[in-house]
């Protein structure tokens, strides 16, 4: 694919589909808040540390926004909105349905289908921002992991500014972010505060357990003890980060 047809569409936006049901209270104000700054130009964007998912580590060399992937970032953030299911905490759309709608789609003269332009910003940006976190599983069909489950983190919101108060406003508990049975999949709004009420031991602990419930054994196997404690150490300075925000 040329170049020239990876950036055809120079201002992409999203376009939700005709005869869709109609969103809840939370997804349309949490989209009007997006629509009304610029989240690709976000401070979020230069002062979070960008990891690797896969080892923990900082990305010490890390491609920022440039324009055209900060347009596909306007318009992904509203799909993503859009399509997330506050139960779940899943973003209900795979990515090429993602692309399709935001117009980040492109076809070679032969007419195969291109998601490359939206698979890159969330895997190769919103993810290592944190803002993201994507669950890999193996399917039946292929031996390799693909990001098949798109979950939006407490830093998505932040980015949006959407404030604490109308999240438990419009969700009328607690905690947004609480997985299956019970167990914390990732830091909540409610772990911010915690930065100013415990010692930086217990906090690190807590951020520990999130983590392990969050992975599975043979993936924290794979991380080993080095990896998990990179991994705490970059959670808990953006935990550090999002406090100070919000002061």
């Amino acid at each position: 694919m040329s170049r020239k047809n990876y950036i055809y569409n120079r201002k992409p936006c999203f376009n939700p589909p005709k005869n869709e049901k109609k969103r809840s209270a939370f997804i349309c104000y949490a989209m009007k808040q997006a629509s009304a700054i610029d989240v690709a130009r976000s401070k979020l964007n230069h002062t979070l540390l960008p990891i690797d998912p896969k080892t923990g580590n900082v990305l010490t060399r890390f491609r920022r926004l440039n324009e055209h992937r900060a347009c596909a970032m306007r318009a992904m953030v509203l799909a993503m909105l859009y399509y997330f299911n506050i139960d779940s905490q899943l973003v209900e759309a795979s990515i090429e349905k993602l692309a399709d709608e935001c117009g980040l789609s492109t076809f070679s003269d032969s007419g195969n289908k291109s998601i490359t332009r939206a698979s890159r910003l969330i895997t190769e940006f919103m993810e290592p921002m944190g803002f993201v976190r994507c669950k890999k599983i193996k399917t039946k069909v292929m031996s390799n992991y693909i990001p098949k489950k798109i979950f939006l983190t407490p830093m998505f919101f932040v980015l949006c500014n959407i404030p604490e108060s109308k999240i438990n406003y419009y969700l009328k508990r607690e905690s947004l972010f609480q997985g299956g049975g019970g167990q914390k999949i990732f830091i909540s709004f409610s772990d911010i505060k915690m930065i100013s009420e415990l010692d930086e031991k217990t906090v690190r602990k807590k951020i520990l357990n999130a983590l392990i419930n969050y992975y599975t054994a043979s993936e924290l196997t794979k991380i080993g003890p080095q990896g998990l404690k990179k991994k705490i150490d970059i959670e808990y300075s953006n935990l550090c980060k999002l406090y100070k925000k919000k002061q």
